[in-house]
């Protein structure tokens, strides 16, 4: 009985510890907290992506399509948003174009902007923007290369882009081959051309079919020969000299003389006819401006450019004309993005990427040291040196008499007008 007792107690010793030692680690370990449940992140929202923004640029180089999308495509990598459409004009058409643009607000965003009286009459009329304000224009150009774009008041309508310069392209094998020296004075000029015809060679590719090339490639070119530099156009625009005076008469009178010497029935002879007769060696000459400088990269032959004579050898001065400038509409669309294009032009890398990418013989205007890389782009400069240089005589105060002049000079060389009534017929429009 004794033995039964203790077996039933063992059986229930042992059924009862296990929760024993259950509730005694339970009372030992602290109660837990539920852990709460962790909320699931929200997913961020998608940026919305940055508007694609398209301006158009209106400009007369209707040949510079090929560098000005280099220059476009430069330009996507500091603003990858902005999409620069380059359209250009028909270069006689340029002003009328634009103007009809701009008056019936369908004009470009970014546009080139003529210099002095042209680019200040239309910022006059609203069309051209205050570019004053733009971080850099006022501090890395000159006075002198900002003036050409600005208006009485100080306040800038444009950011200078490009310069040109005017001088006379030559062949230097026919010159080799005749024995002829490029020439020092008008009176040498002239006995080339007569050694030239004499040997069967046409001197000078220049015609007047297109009638603006003889006067703003030539006429213009040589002009400061005779009448000087800025200090003396100015007296002529205040009416202190008049525009029928000897200095006058006696350029009249010298390109008259190159008449025998331009290519037969240089009356039909276009600039394009011109440019080709130099290429193809038809002509050993061609007066006209650095903006050519890129059609003659491929030629057979060596050439050279020298600057056009005047009478007196101490006397030849240069036509380095501030001939592009690039401003913004003032109903653009877009206002910060073209803000935005003119201000990167206003930086030496903007600059410089400009001239890398500007045809060849448009030279950078701004106050960084730019290196130029063809030869006859650096030889054109050179011309400068120890010069007096001038913009186009007409272009600062006189585009009035833009046309005026250029029928008194096809007159000459046609014949149908004497220099001395040349030189009268444009100064009897001043009073």
């Amino acid at each position: 009985m004794k033995n039964r007792m203790l077996i039933v107690l063992l059986v229930v010793l042992l059924a009862v510890t296990p929760l024993l030692g259950a509730c005694q680690q339970s009372a030992l370990k602290p109660e837990q907290p539920e852990k709460a449940e962790t909320p699931e992140k929200p997913a961020e929202p998608e940026k919305p992506q940055k508007e694609k923004v398209e301006l158009t640029m209106g400009s007369w180089r209707a040949d510079d399509v090929a560098q000005m999308n280099n220059l476009i495509a430069a330009y996507k990598a500091v603003a990858p948003d902005v999409n620069i459409t380059f359209q250009p004009t028909n270069p006689p058409d340029y002003n009328a174009t634009l103007r009809l643009q701009l008056d019936s607000d369908t004009g470009p965003d970014l546009m080139y902007a003529r210099s002095y009286a042209t680019g200040q009459e239309l910022f006059n009329a609203g069309f051209f923007a205050d570019c004053t304000d733009i971080p850099g224009l006022m501090d890395n150009f000159t006075a002198s290369n900002l003036a050409p774009w600005q208006m009485p008041d100080g306040k800038m309508f444009a950011v200078p882009f490009a310069a040109v310069s005017h001088a006379v392209y030559y062949n230097k094998d026919i010159f080799a081959a005749q024995g002829l020296s490029v020439p020092a004075t008008w009176d040498e000029f002239i006995e080339v051309c007569q050694t030239l015809k004499d040997n069967g060679i046409t001197p000078l590719a220049n015609g007047v079919a297109d009638e603006w090339d003889i006067l703003e490639c030539f006429f213009l070119g040589m002009l400061p020969n005779y009448v000087g530099g800025a200090d003396q156009r100015v007296l002529y625009e205040k009416g202190d000299k008049k525009l029928n005076d000897e200095n006058f008469v006696n350029a009249y009178t010298d390109i008259a003389e190159v008449a025998p010497f331009l290519p037969d029935g240089f009356e039909a002879v276009t600039y394009n006819d011109s440019q080709v007769l130099f290429n193809t060696q038809a002509a050993a000459m061609f007066m006209d401006g650095s903006w050519t400088l890129g059609v003659y990269a491929d030629a057979d032959f060596d050439w050279g450019v020298f600057a056009i004579p005047a009478r007196s050898a101490a006397d030849t001065a240069v036509t380095f004309h501030p001939d592009m400038a690039i401003t913004m509409n003032t109903k653009t669309a877009h206002p910060e993005e073209a803000k935005a294009f003119l201000a990167w032009l206003c930086t030496k890398e903007g600059a410089t990427t400009a001239s890398e990418n500007l045809p060849v013989g448009f030279f950078p205007m701004i106050n960084f040291e730019i290196q130029l890389e063809d030869v006859h782009a650096n030889e054109f400069l050179a011309l400068n040196l120890g010069k007096q240089t001038d913009a186009r005589f007409v272009w600062p105060a006189l585009m009035d008499l833009y046309s005026p002049m250029n029928q008194a000079v096809i007159g000459v060389l046609k014949g149908t007008m004497t220099p001395q009534q040349a030189a009268d017929s444009v100064a009897a429009l001043l009073p």
